[in-house]
């Protein structure tokens, strides 16, 4: 078995899972209550204590956390130590808004890596491989938190960062990189250029852990051809440390969270009503051994499923799909819920590569959806004829997805620009 499974906190069983949660969900609502005033208030203003809370089972009294309380409480509302206890901060891309800041102690830094540890063991990781982070380092939370777990499972580190596609190929190629971590866009940017490069027999990579963005199946399938590896995902947010949240293990049926760290909720995005365990619904999320930043009851507004069913790896703890969009940033078009995820699984499907944008704006009144996607090298044509019914094809597979219809722009290779981090997949003009 690699050198850092853990397996008996991995394997441990359910009784054992709930009794450190109840114990650690005990002592984090003291925690707040004494140091965090701005959710000590929510607390107030919903009638509950910490004497309320006894077992995870009372989990529900607490308030929710959202995007926009960590905004409006910026910076410092939600500390849970002193500045001088604090080491570290990491901050989302503030795309959507002010900037979300979280801190860390050490040991919240420890205990991040150790989470992202167990993420490199399950995908094969030891340390004897070489792990190549092309994740961006700095404030976003992909390229350090990976990095720090590469050390503790004692693989040769490469901190490439993203971008530099050439240097990033020639460390590969000569340092012998055998496991890919970065967003799978990158991967399949990558991929395109190693095969372009014609560089594919001196790959060495055997897995790769892909998460930071939506992605579909379809383009897990169309990675793992071209790389000839192993993609798995990987899943959090800067809210809740960073990834490492939850990860994959070699069954690729859902991500394990590590749920000695954190609690997770399915509730009704509309109500707020706890669901039972397979139903689809936001993904809640309560940290219970983070010093700095310990959030209670966070919304992700990522829509998802948990389930317990027994996982062939032998790891015990719940286990999260990949998320079928959100619930925030869900497109509403024409009053039809649309996700990305929809529309990529239709174009790879089709044999189209996972280079697209999507184009949403309002014309006197009324929504309008455009998919625009690069030609397939094996179907390049300067017909317009050929063109013209490629794009008919796309539409009728799109409506059957959908139900709505979406006009479809076929590109030339490469016209649409190559993403090094997140990719840009949606521009939504009616917002602009």
């Amino acid at each position: 078995m690699p050198n850092y499974y853990q397996p008996e906190i991995e394997t441990a069983s359910r009784e054992q899972i709930l009794a450190w949660q109840n114990e650690r969900l005990v002592k984090q609502v003291k925690h707040v209550w004494d140091n965090v005033p701005y959710y000590r208030q929510k607390m107030e203003e919903k009638g509950v204590t910490p004497d309320d809370i006894k077992s995870v089972d009372d989990l529900h009294k607490l308030p929710f956390l959202t995007k926009d309380d960590l905004r409006d409480a910026y910076p410092y509302g939600l500390m849970g130590k002193p500045l001088s206890e604090c080491v570290r901060i990491q901050s989302t891309s503030g795309t959507t808004g002010r900037r979300v800041v979280a801190f860390y102690t050490q040991h919240d830094i420890d205990l991040w890596e150790d989470c992202c540890a167990r993420a490199i063991v399950a995908a094969g990781g030891t340390k004897d491989d070489v792990c190549h982070v092309s994740y961006g380092y700095g404030l976003f939370t992909g390229g350090p938190g990976l990095n720090g777990g590469s050390h503790k499972v004692g693989c040769l580190t490469l901190p490439m960062s993203s971008g530099n596609t050439e240097r990033q190929l020639q460390f590969m190629t000569d340092l012998g990189s055998t496991i890919l971590c970065c967003t799978p866009s990158y991967a399949a940017y990558l991929a395109e250029s190693i095969h372009e490069m014609g560089l594919r027999d001196k790959i060495k990579l055997k897995a790769g852990i892909f998460g930071a963005e939506a992605w579909s199946e379809e383009m897990r399938h169309d990675i793992e051809q071209k790389l000839g590896i192993k993609a798995y995902d990987i899943y959090g947010l800067t809210e809740t440390s960073g990834p490492g949240v939850s990860y994959e293990c070699s069954e690729q049926t859902g991500m394990h969270i590590n749920e000695d760290h954190f609690i997770a909720e399915i509730i009704d995005p509309e109500t707020g009503e706890v669901l039972p365990e397979g139903s689809k619904g936001e993904l809640v999320f309560t940290s219970i051994t983070k010093e700095a930043f310990p959030l209670l009851r966070y919304r992700t507004r990522d829509i998802c499923v948990l389930t317990r069913k027994p996982c062939s790896c032998g790891r015990t703890h719940v286990k999260m799909s990949k998320p079928m969009g959100r619930s925030d940033d869900m497109l509403i078009i024409k009053g039809v819920n649309v996700f990305p995820s929809q529309i990529e699984t239709v174009l790879l499907e089709q044999g189209y590569p996972a280079n697209y944008q999507i184009i949403v704006d309002r014309v006197n009144h009324s929504d309008t959806l455009e998919v625009m996607v690069e030609m397939a090298p094996d179907k390049f044509s300067d017909s317009l004829a050929d063109i013209a019914e490629q794009e008919k094809k796309l539409v009728n597979a799109l409506k059957t997805m959908l139900g709505i219809y979406a006009k479809v722009r076929i590109v030339s290779p490469k016209s649409i620009t190559r993403s090094e981090g997140k990719a840009v997949r949606v521009i939504d003009k009616r917002k602009i």
